[in-house]
């Protein structure tokens, strides 16, 4: 597990971006240097700032290096806000998860967003119940979608989570039951399990795990051999690997870590690659914990992290 390029990010840690100077933000938490190992990813006189306040439940962030702006979700609201250095936070996309006018509750809006290399957003949309694509440039959003995933065998899904795309085309996604007003015994619930899938370049769904109960964040990595995927709560909550074989199938399940018992609130959550600097991470409770085969994490301390979007100004 030597020199793994992944981030792990509990609700919408945003940390996917570069130090940006930014005055008078608020500072909390600490950083907690269990090894000396963090010191080739965070500087030690690094703070952790709030960029963004007066969400009700964040997730889903994305750095849009070309726009040096900040997407992210806030998912009962039903919104994508965008968070820039000039003007901080505002509304990006609404309505971004559900865009029925029927009237409904929960978590109902989007979650994990994703730009194609083509330059369209793609997003999880929890109340829709689909993994769609907005039909509009990122720097004009509208709230016009078509679906690029929304069915496995004919029944519609629970409400995708989180997705991956691989180096080789394949959509991987999570479908876990968050989404419907009545969790999983939601009269409107048509599958029987929560579901982790692949979609090919061809459009072919398949249903790779439907072991979990509470699939959410997803990711490949760098060698493309091996799938991860976090179970968020309950007596298995965790980060699990599989193997995938040659001809896309799963194989050898497995405990990639596991936070153990920490009663604090927040469970197992998001992946997200990083490409340059080989490091692990995972988020569990009011902690961001990172690996590189052993721990060398940073942790808040002091405040619950979600509904805020956070950064740590390393200027790395």
């Amino acid at each position: 597990m030597n020199r793994i390029k992944l981030f792990i990010c509990l609700l919408a840690l945003a940390l996917s971006f570069k130090g940006f100077a930014q005055e008078s933000n608020k500072e909390m938490g600490s950083i907690e240097f269990i090894s000396e190992e963090l010191n080739k990813l965070i500087k030690k006189d690094a703070k952790v700032e709030v960029i963004a306040e007066g969400c009700q439940f964040t997730e889903g962030p994305l750095w849009l290096k070309k726009e040096k702006m900040l997407l992210f979700s806030d998912v009962p609201a039903n919104t994508v806000y965008k968070w820039t250095e000039a003007k901080g936070k505002e509304v990006y996309l609404k309505p971004g998860g559900y865009t029925s006018s029927e009237p409904r509750g929960g978590f109902m809006g989007p979650d994990a967003l994703y730009k194609t290399k083509d330059g369209k957003l793609w997003i999880c949309q929890h109340g829709d119940r689909r993994i769609a694509s907005m039909d509009a440039p990122i720097n004009a959003p509208k709230p016009n979608f078509t679906t690029v995933v929304g069915e496995y065998n004919g029944k519609r899904l629970n409400s995708p989570n989180d997705l991956f795309m691989s180096s080789t085309g394949d959509l991987y996604f999570t479908d876990p039951a968050y989404g419907l007003e009545g969790g999983m015994r939601d009269p409107k619930k048509e599958l029987a399990f929560q579901g982790v899938y692949k979609m090919d370049k061809a459009g072919k769904v398949t249903l790779l795990i439907d072991s979990l109960q509470f699939p959410n964040g997803i990711g490949i990595l760098p060698d493309g051999k091996t799938l991860l995927v976090a179970e968020t709560q309950g007596r298995k909550r965790g980060w699990y690997a599989y193997d995938i074989a040659s001809n896309g199938s799963l194989q050898n399940g497995r405990v990639f870590y596991t936070p153990g018992d920490i009663r604090e609130p927040g469970g197992c959550d998001g992946l997200k690659i990083d490409k340059k600097r080989q490091r692990s991470c995972n988020g569990s409770g009011r902690r961001l914990d990172i690996y590189e085969g052993r721990k060398i994490d940073w942790q808040n301390k002091s405040e619950r992290c979600n509904s805020r979007q956070l950064r740590v100004d390393t200027r790395w």
